[in-house]
């Protein structure tokens, strides 16, 4: 999962603006300006009500409560508001970009789809939102089981009825944000598919613009387990970036973030 948490921290920077000549391809892949948002909290909450066998609504309100100030959107803002553990018929990317861990941790692909399903019903009960958590955790899964592109693409199309064939070349020109499930998947699978490894496939969501985060989270969550790498020094690099959100400033390092997200 750290494939996820990294292309989280590495997309970051780029969700809403990108600087004056801008190049995907030169740019430095983590930057001071980088930082983990709720796709690295909430990922983690996931490993963390498995590992502790508590309800994914439980793990969820506990560490969205602890990490406030990391961009959730207006819905689960008043779910963890009202301590609620039901779903509010979300179709948006926020179930799909959590559920990565699940696919290390159970070992049929059949129990991954009904956990990665269990684990958005509690927020992202719509249809789409359901969909893309199921559909993410099952490519992940298959990915660490050595399935070939070709399999992934077909899993993803037959299965779930994702459109495929469209090159990121074509979504250059008029792409815009879109935080919605329907909206992220086909672009997310699609930086995966023309990577040759897990950083240029982070390169590619770069490329696009798009809900850069929670884009690379995906496509880097999938690109980290077919790859079974994602860059050498990532342990330096999960220390660096998971600093305390309320000490960004002085920089103090989130041991608890941390250990769950290497445990």
């Amino acid at each position: 999962m750290t494939g996820a948490i990294l292309g989280d921290i590495a997309g970051s920077r780029f969700e809403f603006s990108k600087p004056s000549g801008f190049n995907y391809k030169k740019v430095e892949l983590f930057g001071n300006n980088c930082f983990f948002t709720d796709d690295t909290v909430l990922t983690i909450a996931t490993k963390y009500a498995l590992l502790n066998d508590v309800s994914y609504a439980k793990a969820y309100g506990k560490f969205g409560r602890m990490y406030r100030d990391v961009g959730y959107g207006t819905m689960f803002q008043r779910w963890l508001d009202g301590h609620a553990e039901t779903g509010y018929g979300s179709f948006g990317n926020g179930a799909a970009m959590r559920v990565s861990y699940i696919a290390y941790h159970f070992d049929t692909l059949e129990k991954v789809e009904e956990e990665a399903k269990n684990s958005a019903m509690c927020t992202h009960n719509h249809i789409e939102g359901l969909k893309a958590a199921v559909a993410t955790a099952g490519l992940i899964y298959l990915a660490l089981h050595g399935e070939r592109k070709k399999d992934l693409k077909k899993y993803f199309n037959k299965e779930f009825e994702y459109p495929v064939h469209k090159p990121l070349w074509a979504y250059r020109p008029k792409a815009k944000f879109d935080a919605t499930a329907e909206g992220t998947m086909p672009l997310a699978f699609r930086c995966f598919m023309e990577s040759e490894d897990w950083e240029s496939c982070i390169r590619n969501v770069f490329s696009v613009k798009c809900d850069t985060d929670t884009v690379a989270c995906i496509a880097g969550g999938i690109a980290g387990a077919y790859y079974k790498r994602t860059v050498e020094n990532e342990k330096d690099l999960l220390k660096r970036y998971l600093i305390k959100p309320d000490k960004r400033k002085v920089g103090e390092f989130d041991r608890f973030l941390y250990d769950w997200a290497t445990k």
